[in-house]
């Protein structure tokens, strides 16, 4: 292999061949795109992008051309005042250096990109979900505030523009928070459907916003019925027809370059690049591109890596090293996404490295890979990454480094400064904050078992029918915060089944409530203050609580706050505790992890508020009864087994609703919202479960006390298996969006009482533990799978093209 691009044969024309595929539209769509194939059964195909430097190498020079040029037609879109007003935002990974290069073409405009990466002390503007993705969720992370709040124009900027979920999701997100008259949407391809066209027309009408889009070429994929059996053929037949060798046992030579790197420029836009930074780039870029020239003297074909985010500094010191050298350059990256390798001529992935991820990534240790790089002719990388990348994973023998040195000749690492804003100073708050709410004015827990840190909305209508609540939620148009789903009523039958859950397992519970308390007096805090997350966790505090009194004559204090996925933990109950706590005593409460979702959002919550409140102390780490994602250190045990207080709603929780963020009921003062359904009442069971619990207590206390002193005797340093399993399936299955991935007999239960699932995975062989889920299951119409290897007991799917409207045979609504 030489090059992924070959002139006369198009990258894309051995999986048109074999699948059957069309790629339909302008007529330079095929000069932009390749098509490759996805390890994954559920999706075939996967467009590769020739000019993104990416997957291919591609001259650097053609790379920025094409952003640029996007740029300039967002200018003249614009016009010259709107132009001058506008923001410009990429998305991570993909898009980083594609949307720093539009704003390039812009001239003025300043940059943002989303980011994967959390960054400690720095505030969130804003996040949002990619729904194709099966990485983690972006991150707005600016370092002035004001950034994204002017009302010009904001430029959003990825490579491909497949469904438009991913920008309605920001667009949403941000709108909020900072409303705007116009968007700008950019992209080098536009592949939606006459259907997301015009839904993203009805979602402009709705929000009261101008959306244009502008891209270099539009089309689309037309598929056979045949397509994913054909697909799964040739990706049997091929898994490892491209994978270059492994790199040797020792570590080959490799040298190390000194850019000199502008002090305290930063490295890209991941917290904000001004015209101000670009103006020192330009004029340092000539003599670090000369340092690179210098150290490669006889180089003829010479690769610049970029890493993951970080394209566009490696982007344009490898256009100007082309500029000043008369060497082939070529500029690509490494990529978290895994795909197929295949060394054809019209096959778009040639080859693939594969190395373990170098920056210490909040999704957890994992693979990363770069396309096209073995065997295509390279005599020298330069492999560009940042300070924070620059780790020992790097060097180690499975590393990038080695890797490399393993099948080119001379490697060079060029490492450039991470940039950390610097510190904000704390704003001002008032000093007047809410008091808790207690039962049995809300809720039917008892005054002593907890105070919600809730504001009271029982009188408010939020409830919408789950159909409606799951089309807004995929299509972009609402946050699942902004509304409640109908509560389930259960059935008789259902009761029972709760009843019989709760006398099979009420002593496996009361041991893990034992365990985890004892892990928490004896390594957390000797008076630990109990600060539950509403509403899954609240029966768990309560029970903590009673065990403490039990077991050692304790009276702790115990708190229910709202945390939101995408939005955060509640700041202004984070100040009430901080007010009336030592925030060191604090320790957050949950039922059990699933893939780990809330536990980073928890530890990204924390940082931003003490970095804005200019306080610290909270210790982010969650205590759970049930860690079966390995995400956590203190816990009652790993196994996933059936928590009966997952099988209900509020009759299990005292009532109380999923907590509430929505802007016009939600002041930045305010606790965040929850409802009391006292009409409820008669089918309350929150105490007897409690109740249940607790009467096996004297029963399990020894056997809890010596299983504890065993496990903090353990090493429990999270693994995030369950995140990587989540990944997996989420590949496998065709869904691309972790968050419409529920796994866990909690989860699952959850989605079926709140969402509308698309299939349930049962492990086989799963006995009692499923008997409720397979009753919902059938009351839903939702199909179980058994799963021969699955690390969860079960795992619950939800579609991720939900379309309203379409009933399956019985009536219901169901997935598309």
């Amino acid at each position: 292999m030489r090059n992924a691009v070959n002139d006369g044969v198009w990258s894309g024309g051995w999986v048109a061949q074999r699948l059957g595929v069309e790629l339909v539209g302008d007529d330079g769509l095929r000069s932009l795109l390749g098509l490759a194939l996805r390890r994954n059964p559920k999706r075939a195909h996967l467009l590769v992008s020739n000019v993104l430097g990416k997957h291919v190498p591609q001259s650097p020079s053609v790379v920025y051309g094409h952003g640029v040029r996007l740029g300039r037609r967002v200018a003249g879109l614009l016009g010259g005042a709107q132009a001058a007003r506008a923001v410009v935002l990429g998305y991570a990974e993909t898009a980083t250096g594609l949307g720093h290069a539009v704003a390039d073409g812009l001239g003025t405009a300043p940059y943002l990109h989303s980011t994967r990466r959390p960054v400690a002390g720095v505030a969130r503007a804003g996040g949002f979900e990619e729904s194709h993705s099966h990485a983690t969720s972006h991150l707005l992370l600016p370092e002035d505030p004001a950034l994204l709040a002017g009302d010009g124009p904001l430029v959003l900027v990825d490579d491909e523009f497949s469904t438009g979920n991913t920008v309605l999701n920001t667009v949403r997100d941000l709108h909020d928070r900072y409303p705007r008259e116009r968007y700008v949407v950019v992209a080098l391809v536009d592949m939606r459907s006459a259907q997301d066209v015009d839904r993203m027309k009805r979602f402009a009408t709705e929000i009261g916003a101008r959306v244009d889009l502008v891209a270099a070429a539009s089309g689309t994929v037309r598929l056979p019925p045949d397509v994913l059996e054909k697909g799964r053929q040739l990706v049997s037949r091929h898994e490892d027809a491209g994978c270059a060798p492994a790199a040797a046992d020792r570590t080959p030579p490799y040298g190390r370059i000194e850019l000199h790197w502008p002090h305290r420029l930063p490295d890209g836009g991941r917290h904000g690049f001004t015209p101000a930074h670009r103006a020192r780039l330009e004029a340092a870029l000539p003599g670090m591109a000369a340092r690179l020239a210098d150290a490669l003297p006889a180089a003829r074909r010479v690769l610049v890596l970029g890493f993951e985010e970080l394209m566009y500094a490696p982007l344009r010191l490898a256009r100007e090293l082309e500029r000043i050298t008369e060497a082939e350059v070529r500029f690509s990256t490494t990529t978290r996404s895994p795909v197929l390798a295949l060394d054809d001529p019209g096959y778009a992935i040639r080859t693939r490295l594969v190395f373990p991820a170098h920056d210490d990534p909040a999704d957890g240790p994992g693979e990363r890979y770069a396309y096209n790089v073995a065997g295509a002719g390279f005599d020298a990388v330069v492999a560009v990454v940042d300070s924070v990348a620059d780790t020992p994973a790097l060097h180690a023998p499975d590393g990038l480094a080695a890797q490399l040195a393993a099948h080119v000749p001379h490697v060079l690492l060029a490492v450039v400064p991470s940039y950390v804003p610097e510190p904000q100073h704390a704003p001002e708050r008032p000093a007047m904050l809410p008091e808790p709410l207690r039962g049995p004015a809300f809720s039917s827990y008892a005054p002593d078992d907890v105070g919600w840190l809730l504001q009271d909305l029982s009188d408010v209508t939020l409830e919408a029918p789950t159909e409606e609540r799951e089309e807004a939620i995929q299509s972009g148009g609402a946050h699942y915060a902004e509304s409640l789903p109908v509560e389930y009523q259960p059935s008789e039958q259902y009761q029972e089944l709760f009843q019989a859950a709760l006398d099979a397992s009420a002593a496996r519970i009361a041991q893990a409530v034992g365990v985890v308390t004892e892990t928490v007096l004896a390594q957390r805090s000797p008076r630990p203050v109990l600060v539950s997350l509403a509403r899954a966790g609240t029966p768990v505090g309560v029970l903590m609580r009673r065990w403490a009194r039990f077991r050692h004559g304790l009276d702790l204090p115990h708190y229910a706050v709202s945390i939101v996925r995408g939005r955060g933990i509640d700041a202004t109950a984070l100040r009430w505790l901080a007010a009336h706590h030592d925030p060191r005593d604090v320790v957050f409460v949950d039922g059990w992890t699933g893939k780990g979702a809330i536990t980073r959002e928890l530890a990204l919550a924390v940082e931003e508020f003490e970095r804005a409140e200019g306080a610290g102390g909270f210790d982010p780490e969650i205590a759970v009864l049930a860690d079966p994602g390995s995400c956590v250190r203190t816990y009652g045990t790993r196994e996933d087994f059936l928590i009966p207080s997952a099988c209900l709603n509020s009759t299990v929780s005292g009532l109380i609703s999923r907590t509430v963020l929505r802007a016009d009921l939600v002041g930045p003062d305010d606790f965040h919202g929850a409802k009391f359904y006292r009409e409820l009442a008669g089918s309350d069971v929150s105490v007897a479960f409690l109740d249940a619990v607790a009467a096996r207590f004297p029963e399990v206390a020894d056997a809890a006390g010596t299983a504890a002193k065993e496990l903090m005797a353990e090493d429990r340093t999270p693994t995030w298996a369950g995140w990587r399993a989540v990944e997996r399936i989420s590949e496998e299955y065709g869904i691309h969006d972790v968050n419409l991935v529920k796994p866990g007999v909690g989860e699952t239960t959850r989605v079926l009482l709140r969402r509308v699932p698309w299939k349930i995975l049962a492990r086989a062989g799963a006995g009692a533990d499923l008997d409720h889920v397979r009753l919902l299951a059938e009351q839903r119409g939702v199909p179980v799978e058994e799963v021969g290897e699955l690390p969860y007991t079960c795992v619950g799917l939800i579609h991720p093209r939900y379309t309203r409207g379409a009933t399956g045979a019985d009536g219901r609504a169901v997935n598309v």
